[in-house]
């Protein structure tokens, strides 16, 4: 699959700052297997529930209902995705981590907000971590 994330026009920091736009790009309660945990049996996949915030400083261009034009939540997810099969991480915190860094490499993402949970580690209880990253 084509990184369209990497390849969307940058706005002028700078401009973008000025006229005060601010995107907030959201995807909310993507439930995937992973392989995390400290513990022998979470060598196994369990759920995890994933949050994220980010925050797109505005284009003040028209964005001509391009989807080059914009940062794709799409992109973002497959790539999500494919950390979360990509081996085993001890800590809930290094995923949430390494998240925010995906999210982060966009030119024009400013911060991201994202939330970890595992669903099976306690009954009736999601447990996990949510952190802030910005450049």
């Amino acid at each position: 699959m084509e990184n369209r994330v990497l390849a969307v026009r940058p706005a002028p920091l700078g401009l973008a700052r000025e006229t005060g736009r601010l995107d907030r790009l959201l995807i909310k309660d993507l439930i995937l297997l992973a392989r995390i945990g400290i513990y022998a049996h979470e060598r196994e996949p369990q759920r995890v529930r994933l949050n994220a915030e980010v925050e797109i400083l505005g284009d003040p261009r028209p964005i001509g209902d391009d989807i080059a034009n914009v940062v794709s939540y799409e992109d973002l997810i497959a790539r999500i995705k494919d950390l979360a099969g990509d081996g085993h991480i001890n800590l809930v915190e290094t995923l949430a981590a390494r998240i925010a860094d995906i999210c982060l490499e966009h030119p024009r993402a400013a911060r991201a907000r994202i939330r970890v949970e595992k669903l099976d580690v306690e009954p009736g209880a999601a447990v996990g971590i949510e952190i802030e990253r910005g450049r």
